[in-house]
Order: C-alpha cells, then sequence, then structure tokens
C-alpha cells in the first residue's frame, strides 16, 4: 500500500512541470479574455445597475425618505432637507447628474429642480418651507415627483433594466408596464428579432442548397467557388453596405439593368426600406452560414446514403431520414451565427434602412454617443446578452436532442 502511494506520488510530480507549462501557455489567452471581454461585460452590467447619481446630490432627502409612506406628502422637514440638499448640490456641481437622472422617470424634472434651486433664497426664510415650495412649484404637492426621488434613491436599482423593456416603478413603489403611447423597447427587440429571423431564413435557403453544391464539386473547382464565398470577409463592413447603396438606389445597376430588360416600367424601391436591409444583410451573412454548414456535409460519407437506397429508400427519403439529421450540427451553428449577429446589426440597417428599420443597436449607439445614457444602453445590452445566452444554451440542448448530431 505504501508503495502505490509513492508510485501516485511520484507519478503527479512527473506531471506537474507539464501541466505548468500548460498553464503557462493559456495564461496569456485567458488573461487576454478577461481583459477584453470579462471586465467589459462586468462594467457593462454594473453601469446597468448603478443609480447613485441622486442620493450623492441629495443625500439628506434620500436618507428621510427611506421611512416614507408614499402615501401624503412629506412633512417640511424633508422639504426643508430638500432645500439644503438642492444648494449644496448646486455648489459641488452634482445637481445636474442628479436632474437627468430623474428627468429619465419623470419628464420635467430636471427644470423643475433648476428652477426651485434658483428661487430657494426668496422663501428660505419662510415658516412653511413646504406650503412655500408648493406655491413656487405645484410640482412639490404631486407625490409622483417625491416617489421618483424615492425610486432613484440607489446606490444599486434596476431602474434601467425594468426601462429597457418598458417597466416602470410607480410613485407608490408598484411595477407596471408603460402605456401603448410610452412604449418604445418591446416593439425594437421585437423588431430586431424578427429581422434577424428573416435574414436567418433567408441564409438558410439560399445557403443549404449552396453548400451542398460545393460538396458535390471536385476538389479542384470546390475551393475556387469557396473562395468567392469567403470574399465578404475580406472586405470592410462599411465597404460593402455602401456598395449595396449604389446597388439598389433608384438609378442604381440594379434598376437599370430591369429596365433594361424591360423588366419594370418604373424603378423600385430597394433602398432605405425593409427590402434593402434583408438584402444587404443577407449578403454579409451569408458566409457565417455557409461555412460551417459546408464543413460538417463535406465529413458526411456517402456511403450511408447508398446503404439506404440499396434498402429501397427513395432519394427524398433518404435526404429526409439520411442526409438531413447529420447536417442538423451544421444548421444549428449556422443559424445561430447567423441570428447572433444580426441582432447586433447597426451600420447596415443605419446606412441601407429607413427610420422604421433600425434596430436596438442603433439606439444603443444613441443612447452611448448622443444622449448620454450609459444606464439605459448598458441595459439594453444586456438584455441583448442574455438573448445570446440563451440562443447558446438552446444550441448546445439541441445537439443532444437531434439525431446524428455531435455530443
Amino acid at each position: 500500500m505504501n508503495n502505490a502511494l509513492v508510485l501516485r506520488k511520484q507519478h503527479r510530480r512527473s506531471k506537474l512541470p507539464g501541466q505548468l507549462v500548460s498553464i503557462g501557455l493559456v495564461a496569456p489567452l485567458f488573461l487576454f479574455l478577461v481583459l477584453t471581454l470579462g471586465f467589459p461585460i462586468a462594467g457593462t452590467l454594473w453601469r446597468a445597475i448603478d443609480d447613485s447619481d441622486v442620493v450623492h446630490a441629495l443625500p439628506r432627502t434620500i436618507n428621510a425618505l427611506r421611512t416614507w409612506d408614499r402615501q401624503s406628502l412629506p412633512d417640511d422637514s424633508v422639504y426643508r432637507l430638500l432645500a439644503v440638499d438642492l444648494q449644496e448640490a448646486r455648489e459641488k456641481e452634482t445637481l445636474a447628474l442628479a436632474a437627468r437622472r430623474l428627468n429619465y422617470d419623470l419628464a420635467g424634472f430636471r427644470s423643475l429642480l433648476f428652477s426651485t434651486v434658483r428661487r430657494l433664497s426668496a422663501v428660505s426664510a419662510a415658516p412653511s418651507l413646504k406650503d412655500a415650495m408648493i406655491h413656487l412649484d405645484p410640482a412639490w404637492g404631486d407625490l409622483k415627483h417625491w416617489g421618483a426621488i424615492k425610486n432613484a434613491s440607489g446606490p444599486v436599482s434596476l431602474f434601467f433594466l425594468l426601462s429597457a423593456i418598458d417597466v416602470r416603478k410607480n410613485a407608490d413603489g408598484s411595477v407596471s408596464m408603460r402605456s401603448k403611447d410610452d412604449s418604445v423597447f418591446l416593439e425594437l427587440f421585437k423588431r430586431t428579432f424578427f429581422m434577424s429571423f428573416i435574414v436567418m431564413s433567408i441564409c438558410l435557403v439560399l445557403g443549404f442548397p449552396l453548400s451542398y453544391f460545393l460538396t458535390t464539386l471536385p476538389a479542384r473547382l470546390a475551393y475556387p467557388m469557396l473562395v468567392l464565398v469567403l470574399v465578404p470577409f475580406w472586405t470592410s463592413l462599411l465597404v460593402r453596405t455602401a456598395a449595396w447603396v449604389v446597388l439598389l438606389q433608384t438609378n442604381g445597376v440594379v434598376n437599370d439593368a430591369l429596365g433594361d430588360l424591360h423588366l419594370t416600367q418604373q424603378p423600385l424601391a430597394l433602398i432605405y426600406n425593409r427590402l434593402g436591409v434583408y438584402i444587404a444583410m443577407t449578403h454579409i451573412l451569408l458566409p457565417f452560414f455557409v461555412l460551417p454548414l459546408y464543413s460538417v456535409m463535406r465529413n458526411i460519407s456517402p456511403v450511408y446514403m447508398r446503404a439506404a437506397a440499396s434498402l429501397g429508400a427513395t432519394p427524398f427519403r433518404t435526404f429526409l431520414r439520411v442526409y438531413l439529421p447529420q447536417c442538423m450540427p451544421g444548421v444549428s451553428a449556422g443559424c445561430l451565427l447567423v441570428f447572433t449577429i444580426a441582432i447586433g446589426f447597426y451600420v447596415t440597417p443605419a446606412l441601407v434602412g429607413g427610420a422604421d428599420d433600425q434596430m436596438i443597436s442603433y439606439y444603443i449607439a444613441f443612447y452611448t454617443n448622443t444622449s448620454a445614457n450609459w444606464g439605459l444602453a448598458c441595459a439594453l445590452s444586456i438584455w441583448l446578452l442574455m438573448v445570446t445566452l440563451l440562443l447558446y444554451w438552446a444550441y448546445t440542448r439541441l445537439l443532444n436532442v437531434v439525431p446524428g448530431s455531435l455530443p
């Protein structure tokens, strides 16, 4: 027994140098993934739940409202604390951030805060500051404004994550869907997923026969044809999209060709609409479907089809019961790649599509670069990431249940 333990320890020691070498080789890649993927995702998640602007600007008011019942207006002492906080926030230059955050929840709150702080000196000596502030602006007598301040008491909250799916927290603390007139993002998500599904379906319809055709060609012809499929990878996305703008415009190549062939009487509307977006996105994403499917089809032995035919199966039945199940790993991988890349498209819909064809990535860029609403932009990104992870989970489940798929 002792000899066995000694041999086991010696075996472990002999493997240790190799394990250290393996760890050393993998460590740079792991560190690279942490720096380029882990930290950005963690930062995005934090910005989506960070809600500390108001508590930094109005700490006394937030602390006093922690015991507020939301049923009636706060007492005069809370109004006085608010007045002190507003004056200090203006001096410390933190009022603008708090006003912007409250304005996200309730339109007009920014102007209310700044107009109030400018006129506070005129009413600061009033016996009842509560009545004086309500006289300055009746909005201070509305429970909605006080509820908005309490909802922003931070330092973390689900405000931006809920807003990204058109859910809001009311002044009484309840949660409800926004009205149809105020609902924006759910419709954008539906549009994004619908357009991505259509592009994925078109790639499936075009890419499956193309991949099968490539597998039937001899090697001397298959590789040059495959290179033609790969050409989009070697061209900038912006250049490819701009090329479609030239091709599809009213006086572009496509409309001129259709007119010369007498197939159309007037130019077709092929750009700045949904059709143009589908055409350009399909052209860009088709290789992402063809490559994984072609690699799977190429490794399917024709012996299985000949065996099925020798047993009396018709060509259609052979394809349906023998060939197609073996293609499913490539089909599912291609569909997953196309769909997940499509839901994040920004440049192509922005250049080729119209106002009603913009996808959710356009609004993420808008809230990041134009309105500087990082919380909402990160929340939208988190929901997209969750959809991608859900799709990946469904893909792994599909591989385990589809006949002929890899484990």
